[in-house]
């Protein structure tokens, strides 16, 4: 007499484990998308360049070591260079904010 009562309890915790299991799927699916951490700075530019938005272009830290600077200046003009589709503002902003960060700026801003 206790075998079917085991087996119903067996068989009402499997379904109930089966339902909220497709209930988690369920409001896993329609979850909101979290918006994942931007690589690249993307705002309005400044009238003169700051070492700050230099940094946030970059995508490096203010304070930096010049190899970091120019590898940062080389990933992102291959993703912006004007010979690939890119736009020449964007790369004369690119390389104000490495000269910026090199210490080569002479504060003329870019050519446009």
């Amino acid at each position: 007499m206790a075998t079917p009562m085991v087996a119903g309890a067996a068989v009402a915790a499997a379904a109930l484990a089966g339902r909220y299991g497709i209930l988690a799927w369920h409001a896993f699916k329609v979850r909101p998308s979290v918006p994942r951490i931007r690589r690249f700075y993307e705002g309005g530019f400044q009238a003169s360049m700051t070492r700050r938005e230099a940094a946030l272009i970059l995508g490096v830290r203010e304070r930096v070591v010049a190899e970091k600077v120019k590898e940062a200046h080389r990933r992102v003009m291959v993703a912006n260079h004007p010979d690939a589709g890119g736009s020449h503002y964007l790369a004369s902003k690119i390389n104000e904010a490495k000269d910026m960060m090199l210490g080569k700026s002479n504060n003329s801003g870019s050519a446009f």
